[in-house]
């Protein structure tokens, strides 16, 4: 128990038999559930949390038979925890990549959320030591990921270590969360519509010898797809189901407005482009007024969007 709230640790197990006997014996003492989700791993991991679970009493051991993804081994665990009736669930990664450290203050700050997470970004010297690649792919998906989710304040959204309540596991649709590397943003997005309130924990990032299984040519590929998809769906529920405001007009003016604008202007440079000639002042005009206002409109309903509070928060 920690502030007598009952803790369960939830590891999604895939190619780490090496390094899970580690990430399991730094746990600290007040956790009292461990769940690890084998998630068909093709080495001796299965068989590995079978022995952990016989020497320890608090180990789960729960086995996929077809591999889910970190986001389907979650979900399992997610579902465990709740019939254990724990109070909250961090998630720790099986690789060593996360400091079992953090999982208390981490589990602290759900006293004043529902949600906690790492955020690896505030110590400028640790940044510096994340690969710039990551670091720069970091900074695009996780603004995307800011639009989608509607938590502009979230400085490392793409963050995988964090924790939750089990009250705000029950509330969120387990179906609309990504089974596999999408799982951290859905996460994040579904969020949304539970009213969850969020606070980060300031963390290193740790690089080892492991390996990634995730590819970033595929996130680059899958993932803004699915973040616009996401953030069309939150703009759509917030601001023309749920509720209707000054942003709602925002968009219906704002829209149409720049979108006329934009296509007008493109349509007739092609033809006096064709022709050799150019665009008489009039014509220019009717393509810039209707785009200068409509890009007006919707920095305004950006503007509000960000500041706004969550129409879903009932508290």
């Amino acid at each position: 128990m920690l502030n007598n709230r009952k803790i369960a640790i939830a590891i999604p197990c895939y190619k780490v038999e090496q390094h899970l006997p580690q990430v399991v014996a730094g746990l600290p003492g007040f956790v009292d559930s461990i769940l690890l989700v084998d998630d068909c791993s093709p080495d001796g991991t299965g068989a590995l949390i079978d022995r952990m679970a016989k020497e320890d009493k608090r180990i789960t051991a729960l086995h996929h038979q077809k591999n889910k993804g970190v986001g389907g081994a979650m979900k399992t665990a997610f579902q465990k925890a709740i019939e254990q009736g724990t109070d909250a669930v961090v998630k720790l990664d099986g690789d060593g990549q996360m400091d079992a450290a953090f999982i208390a203050p981490l589990a602290e700050a759900l006293g004043e959320s529902d949600f906690a997470k790492g955020n690896r970004l505030f110590d400028r010297k640790e940044l510096r030591r994340m690969p710039l690649l990551r670091r720069m792919g970091n900074m695009g998906i996780g603004f995307m990921v800011k639009a989608a989710s509607g938590y502009w304040n979230v400085s490392d959204p793409v963050n995988g270590f964090f924790a939750i309540r089990t009250a705000t596991l029950r509330q969120m649709d387990f179906s609309r969360i990504a089974d596999r590397f999408f799982f951290e943003s859905s996460m994040l997005i579904e969020l949304h519509y539970t009213g969850a309130r969020i606070s980060e924990v300031t963390m290193p990032a740790i690089y080892g010898t492991e390996k990634s299984n995730l590819s970033i040519g595929k996130t680059l590929l899958s993932f803004p797809p699915r973040l616009i998809a996401g953030w069309l769906r939150r703009i759509h529920l917030s601001y023309f189901v749920y509720d209707f405001n000054i942003c709602s007009l925002y968009l219906l003016a704002g829209v149409p407005s720049f979108l006329f604008g934009l296509v007008f202007g493109i349509c007739e440079w092609i033809h006096y482009a064709g022709m050799g000639l150019a665009a008489p002042t009039g014509t220019i005009m009717v393509a810039v007024l209707p785009l200068i206002l409509g890009f007006q409109m919707l920095l305004a309903a950006a503007q509000y969007d960000i500041t706004a509070s969550n129409p879903f928060d009932k508290r």
